[in-house]
C-alpha cells in the first residue's frame, strides 16, 4: 500500500466523527462536508507520519475551520430580522441510514442547535468539543487562543446557557408522535382550544424563510399566540403534512412529492410541544429528497 492510499484510509476512519463535530458546530450538513473536505486537503499537504494523534489533529483542523465560518456568519447575521434554523436531517421512518445516525447521536435536535447558534463562536467550540466529544481542554485551548482555565469557563458559560434555554425532549419517539399527530388534527380541524392544549404555555414558533426573504418574521412565543398563527397561516397546509423524523425527533414534511416545500421540527417536552421550527428556506430544502 502506498503512502497516499494509507493516508486516505486513515482519514476515512475519522470522517463520520469529524462531520458530526462540524454539524454541531455549524448546523449545516453542506458546510460540515466543506469543513471535513478542508481537513482532508490540509492532511494531504502535510506529513502524516509526523502526526502522533491523527484523530486529534483532524479534530483541531475541523474546529479551526468551523470557528472561522462561525465568525464570518455572525457578522453577516447581525441585522437579520427572521430566524436562522439549522439545515435539518430528515428521514421518513425511524430507521435512518448509518451516516444520519452518526450525525444525530447524543440527541442533536433543532432546538439545541438554535441555542448553540446564540453562543459566541469560542463558547460553541468549547462546549461542542468538550461536552459532546470529550476533547480535553488542553487540546481545545490552542484552537480558541485562550488558557485552559479560560477555555473551561467558555464551556461552562455555554453549558449554563444550554441548560437554561434548550428544552430537554421527551425520549419516547412514539409519544412525541402522538402529540404531533394531535397538533396536526387540531390544525386541520381549525380547533383553537385543542391546539392550545398540546402546546407548552411558553412554546416558541420559529420560521426560517431564507436570507433576505420578505416573509421573515421574529419568533412568536406563547401558546395562544402560536395557535392563532397556526390557524391563520398553517391550516391550509396541514392536509399536505406527512410524518417524518426531523433531527431524531417527531416532525413533518409538507408536500406530496419527493421535494418538500417545508420541513417542520417539533420539540416535545413534558408531554407538550415546547418548540416548533418551520424551515422553508429553499437552499436548505434543496438538499432534501424523499421517497414520494
Amino acid at each position: 500500500m502506498d503512502a497516499q492510499t494509507w493516508q486516505a484510509e486513515q482519514f476515512e476512519q475519522h470522517r463520520q466523527r469529524l462531520k458530526a463535530v462540524a454539524y454541531r458546530m455549524l448546523g449545516s450538513t453542506s458546510e460540515a462536508e466543506d469543513a471535513v473536505q478542508e481537513a482532508w486537503l490540509r492532511l494531504s499537504r502535510s506529513d502524516a507520519d509526523a502526526v502522533a494523534n491523527l484523530g486529534g489533529w483532524l479534530t483541531t483542523v475541523v474546529g479551526r475551520v468551523c470557528l472561522d465560518l462561525l465568525r464570518a456568519r455572525k457578522t453577516r447575521r447581525e441585522d437579520s430580522v427572521g430566524s436562522w434554523l439549522p439545515e435539518p436531517i430528515v428521514s421518513m421512518d425511524a430507521e435512518s441510514d448509518p451516516e444520519q445516525e452518526a450525525l444525530l447521536a447524543d440527541s442533536v435536535g433543532l432546538a439545541l442547535l438554535v441555542v448553540l447558534e446564540t453562543l459566541t463562536p469560542p463558547e460553541r467550540l468549547a462546549f461542542v468539543l468538550h461536552d459532546m466529544f470529550a476533547v480535553p481542554f488542553e487540546e481545545i485551548a490552542p484552537i480558541v487562543g485562550r488558557s485552559q482555565e479560560a477555555t473551561r469557563q467558555l464551556a461552562s458559560r455555554a453549558r449554563r446557557r444550554v441548560q437554561q434555554t434548550a428544552p430537554t425532549p421527551d425520549p419516547d419517539l412514539s409519544q412525541q408522535r402522538e402529540i404531533v399527530n394531535a397538533f396536526l388534527a387540531a390544525s386541520r380541524a381549525g380547533d383553537f382550544e385543542a391546539l392550545v392544549a398540546v402546546l407548552d404555555p411558553d412554546v416558541v414558533f420559529r420560521a426560517d424563510t431564507g436570507a433576505d426573504s420578505p416573509l421573515a418574521r421574529p419568533p412568536i412565543e406563547g401558546a395562544e399566540a402560536v395557535a392563532r398563527q397556526i390557524l391563520t397561516r398553517g391550516t391550509r397546509f396541514a392536509p399536505l403534512a406527512r410524518p417524518a423524523i426531523v433531527n431524531g425527533a417527531a416532525g413533518v414534511v409538507v408536500g406530496t412529492g419527493p421535494q418538500p416545500f417545508a420541513v417542520v421540527g417539533f420539540t416535545v417536552a413534558h408531554g407538550r410541544i415546547a418548540a416548533i421550527d418551520l424551515i422553508i428556506d429553499p437552499e436548505k430544502l434543496d438538499r432534501i429528497v424523499l421517497d414520494a
